[in-house]
């Protein structure tokens, strides 16, 4: 059979006035003519940035992937791409994921480049890469920042987020001194790499492994682990062997690619938002994922890892126990062994090659953590597009409930009244926050796990039933709903709810319902059109998104983004 021509030669193969313009203004960079007599041109995906802690040291990963491209006969070439600092950017991260996966996309699809290794990390950068990268479907692998290590206070192990809403809690309830409160800070975030608990981030991280999409321990070595410039290393030999086998994004992100990817989220007890980024990178490569399935299939594992928000011990520990693939060894046939990874191993290889060191981090199925949980996808007259919820980061008895709603109809209006010592609420009402979707914050912020009222947390109360349009953090825990769909702003029945309103919640039937009349329902979406404002972003990015982007059940990308470019350009810059 004839050789596949490498796509970077249509640019530096030819002999003519285009292919002096790409050659020399590249070897103005230092390449000598010999490098671009045919080997692959593989690009270097970077959002180091010095705004985060998760993506600092990503300059020194690249480093070791060029070595590992340059050894294998390839020439690495880095090139830079928004960073997201989770933590950092307002109005929220998420606003700005479907930007980095337009950039992403563009800057592949333009440029000479015949594979790609994309390095992230943080809760949206993850995403927002590969989604750009698989609507360009060249070869592709991904390397995580790695997590931070344990963080270590008054001889206890503490973790990002998840210890952060706790001590945040025991301030506001008089049980803990702001002294205390500020000394766990720095003692929190002890080293670069994302959160150490299985947040967003360090649940994405399994997934890409889930998903086949890197080499195995991508998600739980730590980022400063000397291992992790080993994987960059070896990722840089192995995508210049993706390139001349012209294996792709789409012969790696199948059907049964996301099976895995939702069964280990289960495991893992993930997060909820990888459900939406989930979607979104489903459709960009067509393939047909819903709502319901992480429902379905996610019930065919058990919770077997033991981590923050869900149980007690932090990403460092997972990785000393095994990571990703002693789960998948102990997922057994509930994995599907038969799919393909980046790796040239197919997930079953991995596994049978993993082993589980702490039963206590990792259990099994016949001992698990935890039964059968995955993430809740919830519907009735008040989703009715759906809503989900985390159960194995709730508490058991709410997972039945019936109660009075306690309406915020924005985040502004939250904020001035949960303080109240008059708000009319007690530990059975549901706090219900509006505005807070794609459209409405814009961008879906981390809010829907609201702190409770003082005056409950002052007599005990922990936890509350709380619905929202909104998402909320990975390290975050609590009988939280969220993703309602469609969000208030979209017109979504949230949107009609009032004070008082009874809403009862079956989580054991996956259902969620506002206990009014249709007629009276009716009513207040009159009104609520009547006196409805247009957005006041009128401009740029924003209007942009607001315009186009789609519900969380779709998966938040915007509309014109689903499906793929491809990698083909045949017309020239000159």
């Amino acid at each position: 059979m004839a050789k596949k021509p490498l796509r970077s030669q249509r640019s530096y193969g030819k002999l003519d006035r285009d292919g002096f313009i790409h050659r020399s203004w590249i070897k103005g960079t230092g390449l000598p003519d010999h490098v671009l007599d045919g080997r692959p041109i593989i690009g270097i995906c970077n959002t180091w940035s010095e705004l985060v802690t998760c993506q600092f040291h990503l300059r020194d990963l690249a480093e070791h992937v060029k070595r590992g491209v340059w050894e294998a006969g390839g020439v690495p070439i880095e090139f830079p791409a928004m960073s997201l600092p989770e933590t950092q950017m307002r109005p929220t991260a998420m606003l700005f994921r479907n930007l980095l996966a337009m950039e992403v996309e563009e800057s592949i699809r333009a440029n000479p480049i015949d594979g790609v290794v994309l390095l992230g990390g943080c809760d949206k950068t993850t995403p927002g890469q590969l989604m750009g990268a698989a609507s360009v479907d060249l070869p592709t692998m991904v390397v995580s920042s790695g997590p931070m290590l344990n963080g270590k206070w008054q001889g206890q192990d503490i973790g990002s987020g998840t210890d952060v809403w706790r001590f945040s809690e025991m301030v506001r309830a008089g049980e803990m001194s702001l002294k205390d409160f500020l000394s766990a800070e720095s003692a929190m975030s002890r080293s670069h790499g994302t959160c150490n608990t299985m947040g967003t981030a360090s649940t994405m991280a399994s997934l890409i492994e889930a998903l086949g999409m890197s080499l195995p321990m991508n998600a739980a070595l730590p980022g400063v682990d000397a291992r992790r410039k080993t994987m960059s290393h070896l990722t840089g030999n192995r995508i210049v062997e993706l390139v001349k086998q012209d294996v792709r994004v789409s012969q790696i992100l199948t059907r049964q690619a996301f099976e895995n990817a939702i069964v280990m989220h289960a495991a893992i007890g993930g997060s909820t938002n990888a459900v939406v980024h989930l979607l979104a990178l489903a459709g960009r490569v067509g393939v047909e994922l819903t709502l319901e399935d992480f429902d379905r299939i996610g019930r065919e594992s058990p919770l077997l890892v033991n981590l923050m928000p869900s149980g007690r011990f932090l990403m460092e520990d997972f990785c000393y126990a095994g990571g990703c693939p002693a789960v998948m060894k102990e997922l057994g046939d509930r994995f599907r062994r038969d799919a393909l990874t980046v790796s040239g191993m197919t997930q079953g290889e991995i596994a049978d090659a993993a082993e589980v060191w702490n039963r206590d981090v990792i259990g099994s199925v016949d001992q698990p953590i935890g039964p059968s949980s995955g993430v809740w996808v919830l519907s009735g007259n008040l989703c009715p597009d759906g809503a989900i919820l985390k159960p194995s980061a709730a508490t058991r008895e709410l997972l039945t409930h019936r109660g009075r709603a306690v309406v915020f109809e924005d985040i502004e209006d939250y904020h001035a009244r949960i303080d109240d010592p008059n708000l009319e609420v007690d530990e059975t009402s549901i706090l219900v926050l509006k505005g807070c979707g794609p459209k409405g914050y814009p961008g879906m912020p981390e809010v829907g796990n609201m702190a409770l009222p003082p005056k409950l947390l002052q007599k005990g109360v922990r936890d509350m039933v709380r619905i929202s349009d909104a998402r909320m953090s990975g390290t975050a825990y609590g009988t939280v709903i969220l993703h309602v769909s469609p969000e208030a702003e979209a017109g979504g029945p949230l949107a009609l709810v009032r004070n008082g309103d009874e809403i009862e919640f079956d989580g054991p039937n996956r259902t969620l319902n506002l206990l009014v009349s249709e007629a009276e329902l009716t009513n207040r979406r009159r009104a609520w059109e009547a006196v409805r404002q247009p957005s006041p972003f009128t401009r740029g990015w924003y209007k942009l998104y607001i315009d186009t982007v789609m519900q969380a059940d779709q998966g938040a990308d915007l509309s014109f983004l689903v499906g793929n470019s491809s990698s083909e350009v045949t017309r020239e810059s000159h």
